[in-house]
């Protein structure tokens, strides 16, 4: 099995709804993405898949959020940006369009230096 790992990063405000307690209110993060794609075969350049493509295609899916109040950006306008929730659509996302036999098998995004969820497809 091969894996490859690409990171991202990102700033962004969200507030928890329905949350009691501090994460309520409006607050910001600067937030870091670690992909996993892994697969069992490489293609005929030796490679699982290509860093700069998967790096550009998450920084796309993460340029987006860049920023911005997260609670207004969909599909988090309705779903709770929590720190879990973010990690599995951008696993979703980046699973659209990945080469055939490689998967995502793990997103890891950090909200702070001790906080850290992780979300396996």
């Amino acid at each position: 099995m091969f894996e490859v790992i690409v990171e991202a990063s990102f700033a962004a405000a969200h507030s928890l709804r329905g949350y009691q307690g501090k994460c309520a209110q409006l607050h910001g993060h600067n937030f870091r993405v670690r992909l996993t794609a892994e697969g069992e075969k490489l293609n005929e350049l030796g490679l699982l898949v290509d860093f700069t493509v998967l790096k550009r295609r998450l920084r796309q899916l993460v340029e987006r959020f860049d920023h911005e109040n997260l609670n207004e950006i969909p599909p988090f306008d309705v779903l709770n940006p929590s720190t879990e929730n973010i990690a599995r659509y951008l696993a979703v996302e980046m699973q659209t369009g990945m080469p055939e036999g490689v998967r995502v098998s793990s997103v890891w995004v950090q909200e702070t230096d001790a906080n850290i969820a992780v979300y396996r497809p």
